[in-house]
C-alpha cells in the first residue's frame, strides 16, 4: 500500500480529529497527565510509532519510553510557559495555522483537494487545532528561553573532539547524494477497463452474494502487504495515497466503498473502526497490468528529459517538479533520503544493490540511462538516477566533518542544560503515568 512518508511529521501533529464531532466512538485512553490538565493520549503515542514503522525502524519498549519522555517534556515546557506568563498572541497562532494550511494546500495543489482528503474545511481545521498549536508554540517559546542561547565555540568543538579516544573516533563510510526522476508506465484503456471489471465482480460477490471480504482479499488482492491478513491495514490521513484516504474516511464502520482508483490500481475498502487519527480498514487491490509498450513510452519520455538535463535546458529540481509522477519523490525534490535521519547523505552500503550498480557507473553530476526498476511497494516503474555528490570513507576529523562534530557537541551541551532544568523544576510538577509505562527508566529519572 502506498505510503506518503514525506508529508512532514508536523502535519500529523497538526491534524487532530475530534472524534465526537465525527460521531465516532472514543477508543483512546490517557497514558500521562502533566501539571493541571495537560494529557497525553495513547493515539499520540501510536502516531509516533507509526512514523517509525514506516521508516523501517525497530520499535522497542525502551523507544516507547523515550518517546513518552519527550512528550512529557513538551507538556512541562508548555506548563512552565504558563507559569512564567510567556505570551503567544492569538495573531501569532492564526499566522501559524495559516502558514501550515498554506503549505499543505500547495502540496496538494488546491484548498479543495486538501479539504477533500481530510474530510474537513480549512475553517474546521483551524478551530479543532487552535489550542494544540498554541500549546506547541508555548512549549517552543519556553524551550527557547531555557536552551535557545546555547552555542558551542570552536574551542569547545575542538575540546569535545579531542576528548574522544583516538581509537574510538567514528569511521564515516562512503556516502552518496542521489536524485531520481520517476515516470510511471502509461496505462492502456483496455487494461484499465479489465481491472475495473474484475474488481466490480469481486465487490458484487461481497455486497450481493454475502461472501467474506477477508476471504476474497486473500484470494484476489494484489497487495502482498495485507493480502495474507484479510486485506487489513492501519492508516491515517497523511501517510497513504490521497485518493485511498479520501474514500476510506468517508465510510462508516462496516461500510464498503465503491471502486477507488489510486496510484496503485483499483481498490474496494471496508472501514473496520476508527481510533483518533488512526483507522483500521480492509481493502482489496486489483493492479492495472501494463504492456511492454506502456513502459517503452515512459522510457522514451525519460530519454528526452535526460537530454534536457544534460544540455542544461532544465535544472534537476525543475525537472522533478515538471515530470516526475511519484508524489512522495516530489516532496524531497527528487532526492533519496536516509531513513535514519532524513538527510540526503546515504551510505553506499545501505543502497539497494540495483541502484548501487548504477551509481558505480556514474560520475558526480551525471545522469543514468532511463531504466525500469522495482519500487519499495513492489511496483515496476521507470526512472533516471542523478548522482549529485559522493564522499570517500574516512575516520572522523575536524577538517572534513566539522559541522557533524559541532552538532554532536552542541546537542551534548543542550542535553546537560535540559537535565539541569528538569532536575530543578520536576518537583514543582504533578505527573501521573499509566501503569504500562511506570517502570520506564526514562520516566523514573523525570520523577526523581
Amino acid at each position: 500500500m502506498a505510503s506518503y512518508k514525506k508529508l512532514l511529521f508536523a502535519f500529523i501533529a497538526f491534524i487532530t480529529l475530534n472524534n465526537q464531532s465525527q460521531g465516532q466512538e472514543t477508543l483512546d485512553k490517557i497514558i500521562a497527565v502533566v501539571g493541571k490538565n495537560r494529557i497525553i493520549l495513547q493515539s499520540d503515542m501510536e502516531l509516533q510509532l507509526l512514523q517509525m514503522k514506516e521508516q523501517k525502524l525497530t520499535v522497542t519498549d525502551s523507544i516507547k519510553c523515550s518517546i513518552l519522555q519527550q512528550m512529557i517534556l513538551q507538556k512541562m515546557f508548555a506548563e512552565q510557559a504558563d507559569r512564567d506568563s510567556l505570551v503567544v498572541s492569538d495573531e501569532e497562532v492564526e499566522n501559524k495555522l495559516e502558514n501550515r494550511i498554506r503549505y499543505f494546500v500547495n502540496m496538494y495543489g488546491s484548498k479543495e483537494k486538501l479539504e477533500e482528503v481530510l474530510g474537513k474545511t480549512t475553517y474546521q481545521l483551524k478551530d479543532e487545532n487552535r489550542d494544540l498549536i498554541k500549546e506547541q508554540m508555548m512549549a517552543e517559546r519556553m524551550q527557547s528561553k531555557v536552551m535557545g542561547n546555547i552555542t558551542v565555540t570552536p574551542s569547545e568543538v575542538r575540546a569535545f573532539f579531542n576528548q574522544i579516544p583516538k581509537d574510538s573516533l567514528p569511521f564515516f563510510p562512503a556516502t552518496v547524494e542521489l536524485g531520481q526522476i520517476i515516470i510511471a508506465p502509461y496505462t492502456s484503456k483496455e487494461l484499465d477497463q479489465y481491472a475495473k471489471e474484475k474488481l466490480s465482480g469481486i465487490r458484487n460477490q461481497i455486497v450481493n452474494e454475502g461472501k467474506s471480504f477477508e476471504t476474497l482479499a486473500g484470494i484476489y488482492s494484489d497487495d502482498p502487504g495485507s493480502r495474507d491478513n484479510g486485506g487489513e491495514l492501519t492508516i491515517n490521513r497523511t501517510e497513504f495515497d490521497p485518493a485511498f484516504v479520501t474514500a476510506a474516511y468517508k465510510l462508516k464502520e462496516g461500510e464498503i466503498s465503491p471502486l477507488v482508483k489510486s496510484n496503485f490500481g483499483y481498490h474496494i475498502i471496508q472501514m473496520i473502526k476508527r481510533q483518533g487519527e488512526l483507522a483500521k480498514v480492509r481493502h482489496i487491490l486489483v493492479k492495472i497490468d501494463h504492456s511492454s509498450s506502456d513502459y517503452k513510452k515512459s522510457i522514451a519520455k525519460l530519454d528526452s528529459v535526460r537530454a534536457e538535463l544534460i544540455s542544461g535546458k532544465i535544472k534537476f529540481e525543475e525537472a522533478v517538479g515538471k515530470y516526475t509522477t511519484d508524489e512522495s519523490s516530489k516532496q524531497t525534490g527528487g532526492m533519496l533520503t536516509n531513513q535514519r535521519d532524513n538527510s540526503i547523505q546515504i551510505e553506499i552500503a545501505q543502497l539497494d544493490p540495483s541502484i548501487a550498480l548504477i551509481v558505480d557507473s556514474l560520475s558526480m553530476g551525471s545522469f543514468s540511462q532511463p531504466h525500469n526498476f522495482t519500487t519499495p511497494m513492489g511496483e515496476v516503474s521507470c526512472r533516471i538516477v542523478y548522482l549529485k555528490n559522493r564522499t570517500q570513507p574516512h575516520k572522523a576529523n575536524l577538517k572534513d566533518d566539522y559541522s557533524k562534530i559541532q552538532q554532536v557537541a552542541l546537542e551534548q551541551k543542550k542535553g546537560r542544560k535540559l537535565s539541569q532544568w528538569m532536575n530543578e523544576k520536576m518537583s514543582d510538577f504533578y505527573l501521573k503515568v499509566s501503569e504500562e509505562y511506570a517502570n520506564c527508566e526514562e520516566i523514573k529519572k523525570i520523577k526523581q
